[in-house]
């Protein structure tokens, strides 16, 4: 089945049709000006994106930590790509983050739950695939730990923590969702932004090996 993305649905006609391919992106400075208006790219940003407690931004921010810990080559964020993150390695990583206190006042703290654990492969040119799936090797689950809002820094990165996941815990798992109980039953425990490589390496091992789960703790990390 082929889902419609902007008005445009791929059909049987178009095989042999041209594609409207989009230009190569560049990374922005941020001083780019709009033509026309009194305002540059950086104005822009400032405006859309400086609460880095929404849920939207600080989904991105923990996509660029882990992109950052793990030295992906990539410079820019691939929004459509079917994960979020790729190792130098080949690990094909998903980003999922959480927090206990949001952009809006509340009675009490969060409760911690990840969401959109599979879903459906995505080409361009072939539209969307026919069944939910996991579509990575590793899975990071980037909990931001402050319960006092007065604290709350999302640039320090000694205020997150992180669980690492191969993909066949998750696809084992079989649900949409999981909460802190499935990742401290299922991860190695809690880890830090500076150990995140070596966490990801080694649970790409484990992915790529053919132990069973529970024996394949000491699966040597390739990432």
């Amino acid at each position: 089945m082929v889902v419609a993305v902007s008005g445009y649905s791929p059909g049987p006609d178009d095989s042999g049709g041209t594609w409207l391919e989009p230009t190569p992106v560049r990374p922005l400075s941020g001083e780019e000006r709009f033509r026309g208006a009194d305002a540059r790219v950086v104005d822009f940003w400032r405006w859309g994106f400086s609460d880095l407690r929404e849920n939207i931004v600080r989904g991105v921010l923990a996509e660029f930590l882990v992109a950052r810990a793990v030295g992906a080559k990539e410079e820019m964020r691939a929004a459509w790509d079917n994960f979020d993150v790729q190792a130098p390695g080949g690990a094909r990583i998903e980003v999922k983050s959480s927090a206990y206190l949001q952009s809006w006042s509340q009675r009490r703290p969060s409760k911690i739950r990840f969401a959109g654990l599979t879903g459906r492969t995505w080409h361009a040119k072939q539209g969307w695939g026919p069944a939910r799936e996991v579509r990575a090797d590793v899975f990071v689950f980037a909990v931001h730990t402050y319960q006092e809002p007065a604290d709350y820094d999302p640039t320090d990165v000694s205020q997150w923590e992180f669980h690492v996941l191969p993909a066949r815990a998750v696809r084992e798992h079989g649900g949409r969702s999981v909460g802190l109980p499935f990742l401290t039953a299922h991860g190695a425990g809690v880890v830090r932004w500076a150990e995140l490589a070596r966490e990801i390496g080694r649970a790409y091992g484990i992915e790529r090996s053919d132990a069973p789960l529970e024996q394949a703790d000491d699966a040597s990390p390739t990432a």
